[in-house]
């Protein structure tokens, strides 16, 4: 493995690569390798040592994730990993130390440059596969529950998709605060979810929102849901007065064809049009990018990622791993985690020659 520590002059080191060329089944991706340039001022080298698949990974290879960059391009929208090497400008202590960072891209890599400023210190202690499943799921599940909804104690609210990466982990942080939750899940994965504290409902059921109606007959104090779609509206339903809805995706439209942008503008509409209603309730879509350009947005970043890893270190928020699939294997990674049988989040870790 060629490290070094690096301030000045030309070093390379070898890097593996994902890359999605173009429109293509998982199968379709490419491993490249190629030589990776010393940082420059203001990066270091991160030796990955976990990253995942997310619906976002899974939306790109297919050319419909919201403002996605032209192919080809390697794929990967976090990752943790130990610093290399620094650039100029960088203090040289963050040599061997692991941080996390959320890429959008470029994080299926053996190694891969990053900002200094934009990385996340993990705490000793913690399994880099664990941090890498509450990372943008943590975070994600983090500000939607306390920023956005702010959901007291004693409340109810309904998680849809309960065994995903953001919906196990969103279920875990709300009854670590002492909130009810109803959550809609597969029913193989019902044993599961309700280990965690959730009442589930079988999203197959035709009655689904029926049956949570059933169960909150005076409504819910917030609904996360990352479907969208002509269902969201009955999301909106669900909430009883003073309530908050929280859209985070559009999965429900993800084999559509045409503007990879239109479901997620159709949902702001639809949003904004409910916001409008004198009727008390409150309608959001979640970005986690909204608010990049405020001095203040990756300060809050590291403020909520290190609530949630705190909990990881205490034993009260359980990372839900689904599989840990080595990097040269990202094709498999991406198909299980696209199969939607698996709970938690599928990790991508590095093939054992560079671990």
């Amino acid at each position: 493995m060629n490290t070094s520590t690096v301030t000045s002059g030309t070093v390379t080191s070898s890097v593996t690569e994902i890359v999605v060329p173009g429109k293509v089944e998982p199968e379709g991706l490419e491993i490249r390798t190629r030589e990776l340039p010393e940082p420059a001022a203001g990066q270091v080298v991160l030796r990955m040592e976990a990253t995942g698949v997310a619906f976002a990974e899974q939306q790109m290879r297919r050319g419909k994730y919201y403002d996605q960059p032209p192919f080809p391009f390697v794929l990967g929208y976090d990752v943790v990993g130990t610093v290399t090497a620094t650039g100029p400008g960088v203090d040289a202590g963050l040599v061997g130390r692991r941080f996390a960072a959320v890429t959008k891209t470029g994080a299926w890599a053996s190694r891969l440059l990053v900002d200094a400023a934009e990385l996340m210190p993990v705490p000793d202690g913690v399994d880099p596969a664990a941090a890498e499943t509450v990372l943008v799921n943590g975070i994600t599940a983090w500000q939607m529950l306390h920023r956005i909804a702010k959901v007291r104690p004693g409340g109810t609210i309904v998680v849809l998709g309960a065994n995903g990466g953001v919906g196990s982990t969103l279920v875990q942080l709300a009854r670590h605060a002492g909130i009810t939750v109803i959550g809609t899940a597969s029913p193989r994965h019902h044993t599961t979810v309700r280990a965690l504290g959730t009442t589930p409902v079988d999203y197959h059921d035709p009655h689904m929102y029926r049956q949570i109606t059933d169960l909150a007959p005076n409504g819910v104090d917030a609904v996360f849901d990352h479907v969208g779609g002509p269902a969201l509206e009955q999301s909106w339903q669900l909430l009883r007065k003073g309530g908050t809805l929280v859209s985070y995706g559009t999965a429900a439209t993800k084999d559509d064809t045409g503007n990879s942008r239109l479901p997620v503008l159709t949902s702001f509409a639809r949003l904004a049009t409910w916001n409008a209603l004198p009727n008390g309730r409150s309608a959001h879509f979640y970005n986690y990018w909204a608010g990049k350009r405020c001095t203040k947005w990756q300060a809050r970043l590291n403020e909520d990622l290190t609530q949630v890893l705190n909990l990881v270190a205490a034993g009260h928020l359980v990372p839900q791993i689904a599989a840990r699939i080595p990097l040269s294997d990202a094709a498999t990674a991406l198909t299980l985690a696209e199969s939607r049988t698996v709970l938690g989040k599928v990790i991508i870790v590095p093939d054992p020659h560079d671990a």
